[in-house]
């Protein structure tokens, strides 16, 4: 497939997007979220679910007796939280400094079952997980899919079910990628530091094997970037979670979602032998049990990726 070389007009939608994704560059490796680099356009909020579905939540005293003592007495965790995206993920209200998402409102709502005050901080997704290992934060937010690889330095606690797929621009030929063959000779775009950039990288040899040119991998720090790259030609693909993916096609003209390529789990992540994920478990749980799950799930769209309960770092989903 051949790629434009002209810059193509960016459509309304998508310049909100990019505008306020852009704007977070100036806290993007552990800025306080209280720092954003600008407000975002006035409107964009509307576009953006903003129903309190957490502060109705209750302390559990059986979850919160799972917690280490030092941790009940301290009452606060520290957290990291990768900060702009696109709904459903986490992302900055016109104000600069409210952070939103579905993240956001998962660890709100297990902070809240255990009776603790999460002290956020902004850092961009590839720091999260070496931070954590490093003592920096309690745990960390953003999406995080749990694989094998993963696993062997970091411990997850799951709480939705999400995945990995593929847009394009509409005069793509591609129909759905079942087969990354069918990227020979492509640029597809996705975020630096993810599980979809190892994913690309790791299957460039079937098309050496197929005797075809390999595909090219362009990452990005930033969403608006990634879909800057895909409207502009400078990528023919983008690969990205599959509920943010369903977003960002309904919100730019000329773009088309192509289905799921591979489902994951996805947890909120911690420094590998933590004490703590057996209080998130059952605080998970409790939302299960409670309603709140449900309510946040359709908050922002994504009933498709509940879970019926909650585990500690299990084995990657394999299909």
């Amino acid at each position: 497939m051949s790629t434009p070389s002209q810059s193509r007009r960016i459509p309304a939608a998508f310049a909100l997007i990019t505008a306020a994704t852009l704007a977070l560059t100036a806290c993007g490796s552990g800025g306080a979220a209280g720092t954003a680099g600008g407000a975002a356009p006035a409107g964009k909020s509307a576009r953006i679910p903003t129903a309190d579905v957490v502060s109705s939540v209750k302390k559990s005293p059986a979850a919160a007796g799972l917690l280490p003592a030092d941790v009940r007495e301290r009452g606060t965790l520290d957290v990291a939280a990768s900060v702009g995206g696109t709904p459903p993920g986490a992302l900055y209200l016109e104000d600069g400094r409210t952070i939103v998402g579905q993240d956001i409102d998962f660890a709100d709502a297990v902070a809240k079952v255990l009776g603790l005050k999460l002290k956020r901080e902004a850092a961009s997704f590839e720091a999260i997980l070496p931070a954590l290992g490093s003592g920096k934060y309690d745990l960390g937010t953003g999406n995080f899919g749990v694989t094998d690889e993963r696993r062997r330095t970091i411990d997850f606690v799951t709480y939705i079910n999400d995945g990995q797929g593929f847009a394009v621009r509409k005069d793509s030929k591609l129909k759905k990628v079942t087969d990354f063959e069918q990227l020979c000779g492509l640029n597809v775009a996705t975020g630096a530091g993810t599980t979809f950039e190892v994913t690309l990288e790791d299957n460039k040899h079937v098309c050496e094997e197929a005797g075809k040119k390999p595909y090219s991998v362009k990452t990005y720090a930033e969403q608006g970037a990634i879909w800057a790259a895909l409207q502009q030609g400078r990528a023919d693909a983008v690969m990205s979670t599959i509920n943010g993916l369903r977003y960002a096609v309904k919100q730019q003209e000329g773009l088309k979602f192509l289905g799921e390529y591979h489902r994951l789990d996805v947890g909120f992540a911690f420094k590998k032998g933590t004490k703590l994920a057996p209080a998130f478990r059952a605080a998970v749980d409790q939302l299960i049990k409670d309603g709140t799950y449900d309510r946040i799930l359709k908050k922002w769209g994504t009933q498709g990726s509940a879970i019926e309960k909650s585990q500690i770092s299990p084995p990657e989903i394999k299909d």
